[in-house]
Parts: C-alpha cells; sequence; structure tokens
C-alpha cells in the first residue's frame, strides 16, 4: 500500500483540477498557481510567513529549472534574426524549399525530420537545430507557424521521446521500476507507439487541414510580413561569397554537434548547452562579418533582443511551472520536509493511490496506467513519474499474471505525450518559442489530438495483453 494521503494532497489535487479547467475555459492561471503555492506552504508548514515567502521561492525554483531553455531559445532567436537580415537563412532554406511545396508536404517532412533528429539528441534541442531552417520553408509552402509547431511537438516530443530507442533513458527507467529488461519494454511499446504516433498525428493533421480550408487557421500576415521583410534594413557588408560559406558552415557546425553528442554522450542538457554555446559562436562569428566596425556591438544587441523574446514567451509559463513542480522534487526545495513519512512526492502519491484504488482486471490495468501516467506527467517533465509507471505496472501484471512490458511501455507512453512536452504548456514552450506561437494555444490545439491517440492506444494494449 502506498503512503496515506494527506491534506497538502488534496489541495494539490483540488487546484490541479482547477487550473486545468481554467485552461480549456481560456483563462489565465497566474493568480489561481499563486494561490494554490500559498495554500500548500500554509498546509505544510502552518506558518503565513512561510507561505507567502514560498510564493516567490516557488518562482525561483521554477525559473531555475526553465533557464537553460530560456537561453537557448533566446540565443536561437538572436541568431535567427541576424541570419533573416543577412539573408544568410535564404541560402539555407533553398534546396528544402525546392520540394517542400504543400502545407500538406510542410506538415509531414517537419515532423518526420524532427522525429529522426530527436531520437538521437531528443527534441530540445532538436527543435532549437531544425526550427530556424525549416519554419521558413513550410511558412512559405502556406504552413502555418501554429501547424509548424505542431508537426515539431507531436513527432518529437510525442513519438521519439515516448519510444527513446536510441538513447533509451526513458524505457530504462520504467525496465529497471519494473523489474524487467529494457529490452523487453522497448519491443513492447514498438506497437502502442506507432498506434500511438499514427491516430495522434493524423488526428492533429486532420483538425489543421480542416481549419486551413475553412480559413480559421492560415498563415497570418505577421508571418507573411517577416518572410517579405527578409531584405529590408541589412548591413550591406555582407557579400554573397559571406553568405554562401555562412550558409554551408553553419549546418556544417551543427552536425558537428551531432557527432559530438554520440562521442561524448552528450544528452538532455547537455546536448543543448553544446548547441547554445555553437550558436553564439556563429552569431558572433556573423556579426563582426556583416556589420565590421560595429561588430561588437551588434552581437550585445542581438543577443539583448534574443533575451527579451526569451522571457517576453516564458513569462506567462513561470507561474503555472512553479505550481506543478511543488508536486515534485520542488516541493522538498521551497517547503522542506513536510510530506508523509515514505512519500515519493505528491504527484507519485497520488498516482500510487490511484493504482491501489481499482479492482484488478487486463481492462482496468490499462486504463489504471493510462491515467496514472498521464497524472505523473503533469508535473512537465515526462520522465519524473516513469519509474512510478514501471512499478504499478509490476503491481498489475503480479495481480492478473501477464503483460508486464506492454502495461510499463503504456505507463510510459502516457506519462510522456502529456508532461514531456504535448500538453503541458511549459514543456512544449521550445516548439512554441522558436515558431512565434503561443504555448498555451499549441497545448489546446494538441488535447484533443492526443487525448484520441490515449484512447485508442489504451484500446489496443488491452487487446495485446
Amino acid at each position: 500500500m502506498g503512503v496515506e494521503l494527506t491534506l497538502i494532497h488534496w489541495v494539490y489535487l483540488f487546484f490541479m483540477f482547477i487550473i486545468i479547467a481554467a485552461m480549456i475555459m481560456r483563462r489565465d492561471t497566474s493568480l489561481v498557481c499563486l494561490i494554490g503555492v500559498f495554500l500548500l506552504g500554509l498546509v505544510a508548514t502552518s506558518s503565513i510567513v512561510v507561505a507567502v515567502t514560498s510564493v516567490f521561492n516557488s518562482l525561483i525554483y521554477a525559473i531555475g529549472q526553465l533557464l537553460g531553455t530560456i537561453l537557448v531559445i533566446s540565443v536561437i532567436v538572436a541568431l535567427s534574426d541576424i541570419m533573416t537580415e543577412t539573408e544568410i537563412s535564404d541560402r539555407m532554406i533553398c534546396p528544402f524549399g525546392r520540394w517542400i511545396k504543400t502545407p500538406a508536404l510542410a506538415f509531414w517532412s517537419v515532423g518526420l525530420i524532427m522525429m529522426v533528429i530527436s531520437w538521437f539528441f531528443w527534441p530540445s534541442p532538436a527543435t532549437a537545430l531544425i526550427g530556424v531552417v525549416l519554419l521558413p520553408v513550410a511558412l512559405r509552402a502556406g504552413l502555418p507557424a501554429l501547424g509548424v509547431a505542431m508537426a515539431m511537438n507531436l513527432f518529437g516530443h510525442g513519438i521519439a521521446l515516448s519510444g527513446d530507442y536510441i538513447i533509451q533513458g526513458a524505457p530504462k527507467l520504467t525496465a529497471d521500476a519494473a523489474g524487467l529488461p529494457v529490452s523487453s519494454v522497448m519491443a513492447a511499446s514498438v506497437p502502442l507507439v506507432i498506434i500511438m504516433g499514427a491516430v495522434t498525428t493524423a488526428t492533429a493533421f486532420w483538425f489543421l487541414r480542416r481549419d486551413m480550408k475553412s480559413g480559421a487557421l492560415k498563415v497570418t500576415q505577421k508571418e507573411l510580413a517577416a518572410l517579405e521583410t527578409h531584405g529590408q534594413e541589412r548591413p550591406n557588408a555582407l557579400s554573397d561569397q559571406a553568405k554562401t560559406v555562412f550558409a554551408v558552415l553553419i549546418p556544417v557546425l551543427l552536425i558537428l554537434d551531432v557527432i559530438s553528442m554520440f562521442a561524448f554522450h552528450l544528452q538532455g542538457g547537455d546536448a543543448t548547452a553544446l548547441i547554445g554555446g555553437t550558436v553564439l559562436f556563429i552569431l558572433a562569428a556573423i556579426s563582426l562579418a556583416a556589420h565590421q566596425q560595429d561588430g561588437l556591438e551588434k552581437i550585445t544587441a542581438y543577443l539583448i533582443k534574443g533575451f527579451q523574446f526569451g522571457f517576453k514567451v516564458f513569462g506567462p509559463v513561470i507561474p503555472i511551472a512553479a505550481f506543478f513542480y511543488m508536486g515534485d522534487a520542488g516541493f522538498q526545495s521551497v517547503f522542506g520536509n513536510h510530506l508523509p513519512a515514505g512519500s515519493q512526492g505528491i504527484v507519485n502519491d497520488l498516482g500510487n493511490a490511484l493504482a491501489h484504488a481499482v479492482p484488478v482486471n487486463k481492462e482496468v490495468a490499462a486504463v489504471t496506467l493510462t491515467a496514472a501516467g498521464a497524472i505523473t506527467g503533469l508535473d512537465g517533465s515526462g520522465f519524473s513519474g516513469i519509474s512510478l509507471a514501471g512499478s504499478i505496472a509490476h503491481l498489475f501484471s503480479a495481480a492478473i499474471g501477464a503483460g508486464a512490458a506492454t502495461l510499463t511501455a503504456l505507463g510510459q507512453i502516457a506519462a510522456i505525450w502529456v508532461g514531456g512536452g504535448t500538453l503541458i504548456p511549459w514543456a512544449l514552450i521550445p516548439a512554441a518559442a522558436i515558431c512565434n506561437v503561443d504555448a498555451f494555444t499549441l497545448a489546446r490545439r494538441n488535447l484533443v489530438p492526443v487525448i484520441t491517440g490515449l484512447i485508442v492506444t489504451t484500446i489496443a494494449a488491452m487487446l495485446i495483453l
């Protein structure tokens, strides 16, 4: 039996549903999140002073967790600006533009390229790598920026990350918790990942195409203006030869980053940092070449513009992230050790309680693993709860006498699709920021396709068990 739920758990659960309801109604959630953190602190410590200070400290914690992503997005935006001004981006996208001619081809091409790259070094660095190059191509082909973000998001943070067949971080965590070999969990996940990916992306594309045909969604005038004004106010110092050199050098350097990730086993934050550092040096080189004597000052100007964009985009996300981080390791960092003995964090305790509160058969087991995985994914990491999913799968498979690997894979898929970056707004910030779309709008756009995919995949798991 898991840890007994306390008032802290119920307060967190109550505000979790209030926040989700507010998102669905398209209302701002910042105040609700801050009140939720305050009440968690008050219940945990019985001190108004600590509760008030915890509101501010939770924001500091959230910024600390998100800072790496904020910075890499900022420098990518800075590089994108100077590449646009100097026409380097035009030179880079010409080869892609020759064969990506329609919105449909743009959606599936961006998605598949994102999926393949994400398999090798995870989605966040992949978003930074391909966003700058493929976004203008897709816009020119008639695919709205929101559609580009959806493709990158669903194929990268969804399909690629939920299977994680190359790096194998996710299946390793779930397999260890379930007491299974990694190979068995990966093998069991293959049909489920294919079903989840096919249903979700097909559903997303169907809604996207419907809204584009009706005119409800299209490439906006702002997006078109960004493409059409590439030639305005550009530095004259950069020659055609220099543009061509940089257009070749940039992808070469990024490919070398990929090779370095393999050679030095760089993953996650380390991989993102390598991309960020490379981008900074590229930015500096282009600025010096294009602006010459004004190059030093221009480097700072581009960085300032990038940082302004990064923090503007992340501003609405930080309060909601602050609340949901309290469901995991953030609670102890902000409030101290005020959870019951043996607690694995609020979110994991809730998932564990769900597993013990339902009857046992293969249908209920599949539904419970999907629900528990989705609940643990609500903290926005996708990975924090997959060990719990493995433990719950072990529990249910022992009760029904079969299906440990399938249940483990199902819980892993649910946790990562929900928390890894397709539904939780602050987890899908990289794709939203690169495409300059609202993260909450992207999350709402993904909601029906992802839920549809989870339902179909859960039914498929029932049949496989």
